[in-house]
């Protein structure tokens, strides 16, 4: 036998390198040594959050936070039913009108004083109230005659105004012969209405050309200039009311290559 002991075995250990080094984890937590710093800071806060909280809670005024599922922290709970917008057959129906009109708004701040319609006139009244009628000296002698001319479109009208009760007599027919519809006799009347002559002169005319409505245009001119020969101060007050301007408004003529006064043939591509 000899005398020969085994001999433990020791573990070798690894060799270091450097790229060992490079890839081993680096511990970023900090120091031991710092964290008492931090930790120092938050006392001083938390203490002063504490106090306020203590006392609220010995007074009860203190709310716990409400439960995840409940109604409050979700605002409606899940066994609530959930409603399904219809949409209307008419875009826009359901929608409420909410307009404000300027008048209304107006009126509010309006006193009875100041109120113009507060009378109960409106506006419209105002608006189709009459002229005031012209005061007029025209001598009504047995054998007077006032005559002119009057133009409309094609139309030309002969006029002859005499002292009488207001009857118009035009081509041999009466006005209502001759004009069947109410607002071209109305026209026609409004010059010796306006003077305040309608039931004191008679009118004879002679009408040629042109059409009904441009016949009673170009009477209704004739009027009005036969008028100022009666009275020229009436002049001003004719004029400003329109009876004494011609009324130039006449169809176009028709244009060369063109299928009227302005329409033109159809465009073809090709």
């Amino acid at each position: 036998m000899s005398d020969e002991t085994p001999q433990e075995e020791t573990p070798e250990t690894p060799e270091v390198t450097e790229e060992a080094v490079a890839e081993a984890p680096v511990d970023e937590t900090p120091a031991a040594e710092e964290a008492p710093a931090v930790e120092a800071e938050a006392p001083a806060e938390e203490e002063a959050a504490v106090e306020p909280v203590a006392e609220a809670a010995e007074e009860g005024s203190v709310e716990e936070p409400a439960p995840a599922g409940s109604a409050d922290a979700e605002g409606a709970t899940d066994d609530d039913e959930v409603v399904v917008r219809e949409k209307p057959a008419i875009p826009g129906m359901d929608l409420e009108v909410d307009l404000a009109l300027e008048d209304e708004g107006n009126r509010d701040r309006w006193s009875e004083d100041e109120d113009p319609h507060a009378d109960g006139e409106s506006a419209d009244d105002d608006e189709d109230a009459a002229p005031e009628p012209i005061v007029a000296e025209i001598q009504l002698s047995a054998d007077a005659r006032y005559s002119a001319t009057g133009k409309r479109k094609t139309a030309i009208a002969r006029v002859i105004l005499k002292p009488g009760t207001g009857v118009y007599t035009i081509n041999g027919r009466t006005i209502d012969e001759f004009f069947p519809r109410d607002t071209l006799r109305r026209n026609i009347r409004q010059p010796l209405e306006t003077v305040g002559y309608e039931e004191k002169m008679d009118v004879v005319a002679r009408l040629h050309g042109g059409g009904v409505s441009a016949q009673a245009g170009a009477l209704r001119h004739g009027i009005s200039r036969a008028l100022l020969e009666a009275d020229p101060n009436l002049r001003t007050e004719l004029k400003k009311r329109g009876f004494l301007t011609r009324d130039a408004r006449a169809k176009e003529r028709k244009k060369a290559g063109l299928k009227k006064a302005r329409k033109r043939p159809q465009f073809s591509k090709r």
